[in-house]
C-alpha cells in the first residue's frame, strides 16, 4: 500500500509543471491586453503553484507507514494540504478583489485583446486536461489532496472562460469597468472555492464519518453475516485522508469457542477488506447473552430480542 501511495506524488509534479506553464501564459496575456481580469486569473496560478507544492509534500508524508509514534499512520496529512490550499486561495482572492476595485475608480483601455485572449485559452486547455487528471486520480485513490487540487484547477479553469467572455465584451461593448467588474466576481467565486476546501479538511480532522456510501458497503456486509445467532451493534467510522477506520461489537453465542469466534471476525474482515479498500477494521466479540455487552451504547432491536 505505502508504494502505491508514493506514486500518487507523480500527479503532484504535474500539478506543478501545469502551474509553471499557465503562470508564465496568463502573465504574458496580461502583459499584452493590460487587463485586470487577465491579471486576476494570472494571480490564481501562483496560488496554484504554491498549492501544488504543499500537495507534494502532504502526498510524502502521508505515503510513509505507521511508526513508533503514529501507530496509526500518517494519512491526516492530506487534510493540511487541503487547509493551505484554502488559506491561499482566500489570499489569492483578496489581491483580486483590491486589484479590481482599484482598477474600476481608474479604467483602463486594452490592446492586443485578440492575442492576450489566445494565450489564455491554451493555459485554460493545459489547467483543464490536468484537472481532469487529478480529479481520476483523486477519486481512484480516494487522495483528497488530489481531489482538491483537481478542484482548484478546474475552478480555475472556469474563472479563465469567465475573464475571456469578459475581455470579449469590453473589446465590444468598450465599457472599460466591464473588466474590473468580472474580475471581482471572478475574487468572490474563489473564495466560495476556498470555504469548501477548509470546510471539507476541517471535517477530516474531526474525525467525520465516512460517506454514505462506504457506510452502505460495510452495512451490507455485515447484514449478510448476520444470522439467528449472530449481531453486531456498536459501529462507529471515520475517514482520515485516504483511509478509512470502523470499529465494531460482535455478538455471538457464549457457548462459542474462541476459534469459532475467531473464524467468524477473520470472514468478516476479509469481506469488509474486499467492499471497502484501505479500510482499518476493529473487532470486538462478545456474548450476547451478556447483559454488560449491552452497557456502552445502544443495541440493535434484534439484539434485545435474543
Amino acid at each position: 500500500m505505502t508504494a502505491q501511495r508514493a506514486n500518487l506524488t507523480k500527479f503532484a509534479w504535474l500539478s506543478i509543471a501545469a502551474a509553471i506553464a499557465t503562470i508564465a501564459l496568463k502573465f504574458g496575456a496580461y502583459v499584452l491586453t493590460g487587463s485586470v481580469g487577465l491579471l486576476s486569473d494570472a494571480a490564481e496560478s501562483i496560488v496554484n503553484l504554491v498549492a501544488a507544492f504543499v500537495a507534494l509534500l502532504a502526498l510524502h508524508v502521508a505515503s510513509r507507514p505507521p511508526d513508533d509514534d503514529h501507530h496509526y499512520g500518517h494519512s491526516k496529512a492530506e487534510y493540511f494540504s487541503a487547509v493551505v490550499e484554502g488559506v491561499m486561495i482566500f489570499v489569492a482572492a483578496v489581491f483580486i478583489l483590491l486589484t479590481s476595485v482599484e482598477r474600476f475608480l481608474h479604467p483602463q483601455g486594452l490592446q492586443n485583446v485578440g492575442v492576450g485572449l489566445g494565450i489564455s485559452v491554451i493555459a485554460s486547455v493545459l489547467n483543464g486536461t490536468v484537472a481532469m487528471l487529478l480529479l481520476r486520480a483523486g477519486r481512484a485513490h480516494n487522495s483528497i489532496t488530489l481531489v482538491a487540487d483537481g478542484k482548484h484547477l478546474l475552478t480555475d479553469v472556469w474563472t479563465s472562460v469567465g475573464v475571456v467572455v469578459g475581455v470579449l465584451l469590453v473589446a465590444v461593448t468598450k465599457w472599460e469597468r466591464l473588466d474590473p467588474i468580472i474580475a471581482f466576481l471572478v475574487g468572490c467565486n474563489i473564495i466560495w472555492t476556498g470555504w469548501h476546501l477548509i470546510r471539507q479538511s476541517v471535517d477530516g480532522l474531526m474525525d467525520k464519518t465516512i460517506d454514505a456510501e462506504r457506510a452502505g458497503a460495510i452495512q451490507t456486509v455485515l447484514d449478510r453475516h448476520t444470522g439467528p445467532e449472530i449481531d453486531y451493534h456498536e459501529l462507529r467510522t471515520r475517514e482520515a485522508g485516504h483511509k478509512v477506520f470502523a470499529s465494531l461489537h460482535v455478538l455471538v453465542p457464549g457457548r462459542w469457542t474462541v476459534q469459532q469466534g475467531h473464524d467468524l471476525v477473520e470472514e468478516i474482515e476479509s469481506d469488509l477488506l474486499a467492499s471497502v479498500p484501505d479500510l482499518d477494521m476493529t473487532i470486538h466479540l462478545e456474548p450476547r447473552e451478556d447483559p454488560r455487552s449491552y452497557e456502552r451504547g445502544t443495541a440493535r432491536p434484534t439484539d434485545l430480542d435474543a
